[in-house]
């Protein structure tokens, strides 16, 4: 049976997703308008919207239904 490989993560998921949307926007704007920067575009809007849900997750506001 194989082994897993671990990866201990250094940073959290929410830094990693924010840094990933400004690498994206950052390579956007060096790309000429089209498909492929709104691609870049949309991936980096996903990434944010995916640290924002992360954040709402992991708040201690956010109780279970009763």
């Amino acid at each position: 049976m194989q082994q897993r490989r671990r990866f201990k993560q250094t940073t959290t998921l929410d830094q990693r997703l924010s840094e990933q949307a400004e690498r994206l926007r950052k390579e956007a704007q060096g790309t000429p308008p089209g498909v492929e920067r709104d691609d870049l575009l949309r991936r980096a809007r996903q990434a944010e919207a995916a640290a924002h849900m992360q954040e709402w997750i992991t708040s201690p506001g956010l109780r279970s239904p009763q």
